[in-house]
C-alpha cells in the first residue's frame, strides 16, 4: 500500500536528488574537473564523436535543472535514461563496484533504474509541472 500523504514528498526527494546528481556530473565533473575538451577527448577514445560530450553536458545540466524544478519530470527522467545506460556501458568493463578503478557499473545502473522509477511516479510535491498541461490529482487505487 502506498501512503498517499507521504508519497509525493518521497518523489520530491528522488526528483531533487537525481537532478542534483545530473548537475554534479555535468557541470562540476565534466566541465570543471575533466574540462569540456578533456571530456570530448575521452568520448573520442570510446569511439564516440567528440561533439557528443558537449551535447551530453547540456542534456545533463538542463535535465537536472528541470528535475529539480519538477518541470516535465516524467519525460525528462525517461529522456535521461539512455544517458545513464550509456554510462553503464562505459563502466561495464571495470567491474561491479563503482569504487573499482575507473568506476564500476552498479552506480550508473542504479541511477538508470531510479530515473525509470521517477518516470513512472511523476512530479511529486512542489513541482512546477508543464504549464500547458493540466495537473491531475492522484487518487488511491480502489
Amino acid at each position: 500500500m502506498i501512503d498517499q500523504k507521504t508519497a509525493p514528498y518521497a518523489v520530491l526527494m528522488l526528483r531533487v536528488a537525481l537532478g542534483i546528481m545530473f548537475i554534479a556530473h555535468s557541470a562540476y565533473l565534466k566541465v570543471f574537473v575533466f574540462t569540456l575538451p578533456g571530456t570530448a577527448q575521452f568520448f573520442e577514445s570510446l569511439g564516440l564523436p567528440g561533439f557528443s560530450a558537449y551535447v551530453l553536458v547540456v542534456a545533463e545540466t538542463l535535465g537536472g535543472l528541470l528535475l529539480i524544478l519538477g518541470v516535465g519530470t516524467r519525460w525528462v527522467s525517461l529522456a535521461l535514461v539512455p544517458v545513464l545506460v550509456g554510462a553503464t556501458w562505459v563502466h561495464s568493463g571495470n567491474g561491479w563496484l563503482f569504487s573499482a578503478e575507473n568506476g564500476g557499473w552498479e552506480y550508473p545502473l542504479f541511477l538508470a533504474v531510479s530515473a525509470v522509477a521517477l518516470g513512472l511516479l511523476g512530479d511529486g510535491a512542489y513541482a512546477l509541472g508543464l504549464p500547458w498541461l493540466p495537473r491531475k490529482e492522484a487518487h488511491p487505487a480502489q
